[in-house]
Parts: structure tokens; sequence; C-alpha cells
């Protein structure tokens, strides 16, 4: 009697690994599988009777008629294009391993029909993506939510590649200490937003290049500094998450850099014509070399118009680059 009560999430799974809008199953296919799965047998009377009690506890089993007539889960929790975005976005996380993200990605396979599943198979090219080799992220992950739901401090150890191709403790290995406030994932990395009480200022940390942390007794410091904060902005200021003074910097820009701006800095930035070819957009940005080597990259397109300190230090900048040439 223990089976037969178990028949109907058998029939579940069988409706939610085999069926959707373009495969379904009629009573004499749902009732073979159940036979030759799990060795029970079902009648068409039971089989409806099982299916309308699904449809009551809320699961959308639709009927489809026609030739291909047959039974099939309409709506699930994901679409497959949802899914195929999730997938997309583990794989080119570089703060997932390589194991982590296999894991990660056949559990997403099992949100869909095994048909949908091979599509997702199909797209899968992890091996060779760049991944860390951190396996303990996850871990390291939970701790800072934990802290910040708990609104305390944090301390960890922070690491830094060396030639050796080995992580390195930086500061001597001594402990970092700071306030979490939020996780940020911009360029295909994982970072912590956090205040620094020592030096009494916003910091951001690889997730990746943490590690031994623990949650602290003591609450959190920085409120005020992060109301308001505007983490989308942090990050489009901040040129490949490394810091540097905040200054309100104008370009000057040729017409057709304003797809480059705009993807840099949003659609709300501002934009006021130079002549007929040129524009000139006021934004505030962390100057540091990865900005003017941003800069450098885009080439004439886009100049420093003001203020004059910056344009120096960028001209500067592209000397000691030539005179290393």
């Amino acid at each position: 009697m223990a089976d037969e009560k178990l028949k109907i999430l058998y029939l579940l799974r069988i409706l939610l690994e085999e069926t959707d809008a373009d495969h379904a199953l009629n009573a004499q296919q749902i009732a073979g599988r159940m036979e030759q799965r799990y060795g029970m047998g079902a009648n068409r009377k039971t089989l409806y009777k099982d299916i309308e009690n699904l449809r009551t506890f809320g699961i959308d089993v639709r009927q489809k008629k026609g030739d291909s007539f047959g039974y099939y889960v309409g709506s699930r929790d994901f679409d497959l294009p949802e899914l195929k975005l999730l997938v997309d976005a583990v794989q080119s996380s570089k703060f997932i391993t390589k194991q982590k993200s296999e894991n990660l990605i056949r559990k997403l396979e099992n949100q869909t029909t095994r048909e949908n599943a091979l599509q997702l198979r199909r797209q899968v090219f992890i091996y060779n993506r760049i991944k860390t080799e951190n396996e303990t992220i996850y871990e390291t992950v939970d701790v800072i939510h934990a802290a910040i739901h708990d609104n305390r401090n944090i301390r960890f150890k922070y690491c830094e590649w060396t030639v050796k191709k080995e992580l390195a403790r930086k500061k001597g290995g001594a402990d970092y200490v700071v306030s979490p406030w939020a996780l940020t994932w911009n360029d295909e990395n994982y970072y912590l937003v956090a205040y620094d009480v020592k030096a009494a200022g916003i910091r951001h940390y690889r997730v990746d290049k943490m590690q031994e942390i623990s949650e602290l007794p003591e609450e959190r410091q920085g409120k005020k500094e992060f109301e308001g904060f505007d983490l989308a902005a942090f990050a489009r200021k901040t040129f490949g998450m490394y810091g540097g003074k905040e200054r309100r910097v104008v370009l000057l820009c040729s017409n057709s850099m304003a797809g480059v701006i705009i993807d840099r800095f949003g659609q709300d930035v501002m934009m006021v014509p130079d002549g007929e070819n040129m524009f000139r957009v006021p934004v505030t940005v962390a100057v540091s070399p990865q900005f003017y080597g941003w800069l450098a990259g885009i080439g004439k397109g886009v100049r420093i118009l003001q203020p004059e300190d910056i344009r120096e230090s960028y001209r500067a900048y592209l000397e000691d680059i030539i005179a290393s040439v």
C-alpha cells in the first residue's frame, strides 16, 4: 500500500520530466511508463483522478486535443529562455569554480524536461572559460549575507596573485575587518562593497580572493555613508572595480562614441552637443590607471576636457607608457 500512496508523485515526476506544450503524453503512455519504471499498474480512471488532484494542488496540467492528444505541464517556475540565461550567467561567472558551475547547471536542468535539458547541455562551454579555484566561495558568500542580515562586521584574510600563480595574503597575512553592506557582480567577478572603519571610507574586495572569513560580534559601521547608496552608479564610475579618488570630469567625445558613453555611464548621462560632430559629457569617475587605460583604448574619440590637472595626469600616464616602449 505504501507504493500506491506514491503513485501520484511518480505521475508528477513523469509529467515534469517528459511533457511540455510540444510533448504531451496520453493516458496509455503514462500508464506504460508507470509500469515500466515503477512497477505500478495504472488505469485511465485513476490517472484522470490523480491528474485532477495535481491540478487542485496547483500544478498546471493541461490537456492537448487533436491527433497529438495528451497531458502536459503548461507553466513552470522557469521557462526555457530563462534557464538558458541562467546557464550563460553561471558559465561566464569567473567567481564560480568549474565543479560548482557544473553542479549548478545540473540543478538548472532539473527545472525543465529531459528534452529541454539536452538543449541546455548543448550550450555548456565550461572547460575553456577562466574560473576561480576557490571552492569555498559559497561559504564566503553565505557568511557575508549572514553578517549583512545580522548587522555585524566581518574579518578575513585578503589575497593577491603572484608570478608563481599562487594566492599570497596581503598585509603579511594580517586580518581585514570591515562592515559589509552589499555584494555586486562586475566584469564577471563577485565583489563585496564594505565600509572600512580604519580608512573611514567605502572599499571593495574580490570575493574569490577572501579567505578564513568569519562574522564578528561588533555592529556594522558606515550606515550614513551607505544611505541612498547607488550600487549601479558605484560600479559605473569605478573602472575594473579599481578604486581611486572620485572626481567630476568633462569628456569631449565624437558623435560616434555615443554608444560607448551610454554603455559605460548609462542612459541618464547628460550629453551636450559641441558643434556638429562632437558632444561634451560630465561624469563622476574614480580616477585611476584603469580609467586612463579605458580612455587610451578608445583612442582619439574621447578626450578629457576638464579639469586641467586630470588632463595633465592623463598625458603623463601616456608619456610614461611611450617612454617604456
